[in-house]
């Protein structure tokens, strides 16, 4: 190996051992460096190493100097930050999608993004959830439809659903869907992929984790409508799921204004109409679940309208006491 590959592999070394070992609470000094250059058959001398340090902060590595009789050095500003890391880290463990395997594979090489003092504690405050599925195969799906997706060409596949007994069952028989797949989202915990649905005749959205044999084809994909707004049709859909579309006005008591924000968002028009009560004028899919969602709310929260949700809720209600 020659001067210049040394020198090279050495600060390569001196940045891996500073980003694994050194954090704002446990900063490396020289001796400790050197040790572990030894370690990787690098011998030197003290004087290199705070040339080295200059040189990786000149590249834009951010090493703080810890001024003392003997200096000491760490990684200050990473790519995450731990409480970002913490952020990752939660959303792989509560991800409904995610299998254990997977989690533990990611959760891994999210803890990599620290040093090896901040891993031990995030790890420790990390537990993989029992309810997580086993289905590995959503990765290969993932992926299929991914590529389909670059390419702008469709994909087929058959889509299951839970019988009584808990046991899987393919809909319509066996149907083979043929999709145009455009995006991805992750909604509540679980994985859609949005494009056209040929068996449909519209845009639809199935789960990622309930479509099976899934199989890349040549044909092109049917062009996105070019009006169609996917953060609206998610708004639309993934708050209150597929159904027809409407214009419904609600009257809530005041402390409801928190739920109306969590669903609809800051931008929903709403109106006092006295002292205790506010109105909401949004538009949702009514739909089973939305009324679901209203009935929750015990009263306090009233449909005004229009008159085929009134009619439909009210039918809804009667069926659900028979």
């Amino acid at each position: 190996m020659n001067q210049s590959v040394r020198e090279a592999a050495r600060i390569l070394y001196v940045l891996d051992y500073l980003k694994e070992y050194s954090d704002e609470k446990h900063p490396q000094s020289i001796k400790q460096i050197l040790e572990y250059l030894e370690k990787q058959g690098l011998k030197t001398n003290r004087r290199t190493i705070p040339q080295d340090i200059r040189s990786l902060s000149d590249f834009g590595v951010d090493v703080v100097t810890v001024k003392s009789s003997q200096n000491l050095y760490f990684i200050g500003e990473r790519h995450f930050q731990i409480p970002e890391l913490r952020l990752l880290i939660d959303a792989v463990l509560s991800s409904k999608f995610i299998t254990p395997k997977k989690s533990a594979i990611l959760l891994n090489k999210l803890y990599g993004l620290s040093s090896v003092h901040q891993r031990a504690e995030l790890a420790e405050e990390s537990h993989i959830h029992d309810t997580k599925p086993l289905n590995e195969s959503i990765y290969i799906t993932t992926d299929v439809i991914d590529t389909a997706i670059t390419n702008g060409k469709q994909v087929s596949f058959k889509y299951f659903e839970y019988k009584p007994d808990k046991s899987k069952g393919f809909k319509h028989n066996g149907y083979n869907y043929h999709f145009s797949p455009y995006k991805f989202l992750w909604n509540e915990d679980k994985y859609y992929v949005i494009g056209y649905s040929e068996k449909h005749k519209r845009i639809a959205t199935f789960r990622v984790d309930r479509i099976h044999r899934v199989k890349a084809l040549s044909k092109s994909a049917v062009p996105k409508p070019a009006d169609f707004d996917i953060g609206e049709f998610c708004k639309r859909v993934f708050e209150m799921y597929d159904g027809k579309a409407a214009t419904v006005e609600l009257e809530c008591d005041n402390d409801l204004m928190k739920v109306i924000i969590d669903k609809f968002g800051e931008g929903v028009y709403t109106q006092i109409t006295d002292k205790n009560r506010f109105k909401v004028v949004t538009e949702v899919c009514l739909s089973p679940t939305f009324y679901g969602w209203l009935f929750q709310f015990a009263g306090r929260m009233k449909l005004l309208s229009p008159n085929e949700a009134l009619k439909k809720y009210d039918t809804m209600l009667k069926n659900a006491v028979k």
